[in-house]
């Protein structure tokens, strides 16, 4: 599968984006899980590149981070002893919802706002689903405390799912405006 120059640019240029994202409104201290407004850029990364370069954007994001280049949310903030961070089940789960919004918004033939946001929801129910259970194996058994699914689900989702819905509110919209444009230049075939 080729990539072309004009796709490298706009793949580099999404990772990038993900990485100041990774920066902005981060908060919650020295939390198991941190907040941000990575969940927002992921999901648009996706719905504007597509399945293929908007997770391919996303690995970049993740490889990046795991050489060295400090732009995880928490300390080491890089490198691959970042793996053995509670939160690092994100970092995969990001990729696979920018891979699945991109393939749920290339199907809908043109930009249409309902299916967008039903995208965005499905990329949200992806990250959790490889997020949640790998913060529970992480502290479990890695760590060896004592520590139910539960517990996981309350610290991982519970106090983040209204704020990413929001999220994915938002990229929804932005996507829906960008992708009606897009359509009308004549830049994307649909």
């Amino acid at each position: 599968m080729k990539i072309t120059i004009h796709e490298m640019t706009r793949v580099a240029f999404f990772s990038a984006l993900i990485c100041i994202a990774s920066f902005i409104l981060k908060f919650g201290g020295e939390v198991v899980v941190p907040f941000s407004i990575l969940p927002l850029m992921i999901l648009l990364t996706g719905a504007l590149l597509g399945s293929r370069l908007g997770a391919l954007s996303v690995t970049v994001y993740v490889l990046l981070g795991l050489i060295g280049v400090p732009v995880f949310a928490q300390p080491p903030y890089g490198g691959l002893t970042y793996i053995f961070q509670p939160s690092f089940g994100f970092l995969p789960g990001f990729i696979l919802a920018a891979y699945t919004v991109g393939k749920l918004v290339e199907k809908v033939p043109s930009p249409h706002l309902g299916r967008i946001l039903g995208a965005m929801l499905a990329g949200i129910v992806v990250l959790y689903f490889i997020g949640i259970p790998y913060l529970y194996g992480i502290i479990k058994l890695y760590f060896g405390k004592p520590f139910t699914l539960w517990k996981a689900v309350e610290i991982g989702l519970l106090p983040f799912i209204g704020l990413d819905l929001c999220k994915g509110l938002l990229a929804g919209v932005v996507a829906h405006g960008v992708l009606k444009r897009l359509v009308r230049s004549g830049s994307v075939n649909r």
